[in-house]
């Protein structure tokens, strides 16, 4: 990964309701709906969070009828703690 990209994920990262969403796909996959009934915030502000998070490749998404459907990516994952161990380790 370049510094662009590690800056990218980071940012995701810096956000409070977007740390709780991570928490909350951590035991599986969610529809977006419960994510909103969740964090009790709005659509278009969990359409914002979620193209930072799917946009650096750390949370996968999938169409469901009219719902989006949202993962945690193993891919991602695997690139954050290969680019902490870069930087820390």
């Amino acid at each position: 990964m370049g510094y662009r990209e590690d800056v990218k994920m980071v940012k995701a990262l810096a956000d409070e309701n977007r740390l709780e969403i991570l928490q909350l796909l951590k035991s599986g996959e969610k529809c977006a709906c419960v994510l909103l009934d969740e964090l009790n915030i709005t659509q278009p502000t969990l359409s914002h969070h979620m193209k930072l998070l799917c946009d650096c490749g750390l949370v996968n998404y999938r169409k469901d009828g009219k719902w989006m459907r949202y993962s945690i990516s193993k891919e991602g994952s695997e690139k954050l703690k290969e680019m902490i161990n870069h930087y820390f380790m």
